[in-house]
């Protein structure tokens, strides 16, 4: 299990502006660490403590939270130290890829619990894999019963349109282009749904595990295809039409005329993918058929195998490091399975260092992703308590009736 912080800009002393529940601001301020007593909520919320303690009480008589010991008195009676509350909610989350997905429960403090990958074929159309994730999803509500489930996260490997809940244009999910997939799981399990892209989810979950001083990140998704994530100021950067981070698409020189997924040619995915590998091997060797089997050759020492996984990782610094001079980032974080290849990392790190201002990469962390595999469950679930704290005596009430 993996407890999670938000890192998000520390609380002002000027009272918070309101356009939620008292309860759902209280819920807010415990999960982001910004206030962990009745009296730094009040202080926070610009509330007197009386008023505070009315909505505390009630959350922690619907166990949302609790009540972990005593802080630090200054001069007055100890604080009683509130964090969210255990295991009694819950949103369930999958991390979708294009021939698997990895689904978990997160609890109301962030921490993932155990996670299980499964067999899926995003490519047969949302009809059949909405069909066959239901089917997993209710079996994990079947196990946790009588545990509440407060909302459902999904990420997917294409441009998400946050704000409708779609997907636009996607180049490796035929039939998904403005699927109403967020529609399609409120009516399913009648509990309120997040959709996100799964570089994005992936960059949040990373980030929310890293030190808080780290405010601004990228987080690289190097597996069967490319994606990055960027965090200012501890919140996930969409852009204008949600396409912030997608470097997959630049085009590079040493690309030539390769044709790319999405239409184009010359695009970087086409050189510095797994898929890209995949298939440059495959015209040699008969044996390669997946990232998995590029994944053993290159631990195996292959030559060739270790030659291109080389390659791709230099040519993905190329890119970056444009990035990372003109964002200039705390950190740049490596996930998905070409960052367990030390000769996939050695070649990034090196040319993008050898790509940036010396001012750039002064105090540049680049490491790969603590989290793992869990770290797009983990975005997603943060994403999803958010939308779960905005109304928790409704919740209640739903519970209830």
């Amino acid at each position: 299990m993996t407890e999670l912080s938000v890192n998000q800009p520390g609380a002002s002393n000027r009272p918070r502006p309101r356009s939620r529940s008292v309860e759902a601001e209280v819920l807010s301020l415990i999960a982001s660490k910004q206030a962990s007593s009745r009296s730094e909520l009040a202080s926070a919320l610009g509330m007197a403590g009386s008023s505070i303690s009315v909505s505390v009480q009630a959350l922690l008589e619907l166990g949302w939270i609790k009540e972990v010991g005593s802080g630090t008195s200054t001069g007055g009676r100890k604080p009683r130290i509130l964090t969210l509350g255990g295991e009694a909610h819950y949103v369930l989350c999958a991390d979708v890829g294009i021939h698997h997905v990895r689904v978990g429960a997160v609890t109301l403090d962030g921490s993932v619990e155990t996670a299980v990958t499964y067999d899926f074929d995003i490519t047969l159309g949302p009809e059949h894999a909405l069909e066959q994730l239901e089917k997993i999803l209710r079996e994990l509500v079947d196990e946790r019963n009588p545990r509440q489930l407060l909302g459902i996260g999904l990420t997917l490997p294409g441009p998400v349109n946050t704000a409708e809940g779609t997907v636009d244009s996607p180049s490796r999910m035929p039939g998904w282009h403005r699927y109403s997939v967020r529609a399609e799981l409120d009516r399913r399990f009648m509990v309120p749904t997040c959709i996100a892209n799964d570089a994005n989810a992936m960059a949040l979950g990373e980030h929310s595990a890293q030190p808080m001083d780290h405010k601004d990140s990228i987080t690289i998704k190097a597996g069967t295809a490319l994606g990055a994530g960027v965090i200012i100021d501890g919140n996930i950067h969409e852009g204008a039409t949600g396409a912030a981070g997608d470097m997959t698409h630049v085009r590079v020189a040493d690309a030539d005329d390769i044709p790319c997924s999405c239409g184009n040619r010359g695009c970087l995915e086409t050189i510095a993918s797994g898929a890209a590998i995949v298939r440059m091997l495959s015209e040699q060797r008969a044996d390669v058929g997946s990232i998995l089997d590029v994944v053993d050759l290159v631990r195996a020492g292959d030559a060739l195998a270790t030659s291109l996984v080389r390659d791709a990782g230099r040519h993905l610094g190329e890119v970056l490091s444009a990035v990372v001079n003109f964002f200039n980032p705390s950190a740049v974080y490596l996930g998905g399975v070409m960052s367990t290849l030390e000769p996939y990392v050695a070649a990034f790190r090196s040319r993008l260092y050898e790509g940036c201002h010396p001012l750039a990469t002064k105090h540049l962390i680049i490491q790969e992703s603590q989290l793992g595999q869990d770290a797009g469950i983990a975005g997603v679930g943060r994403l999803t308590l958010d939308l779960a704290f905005a109304s928790p005596i409704v919740h209640q009430a739903r519970k209830e009736a």
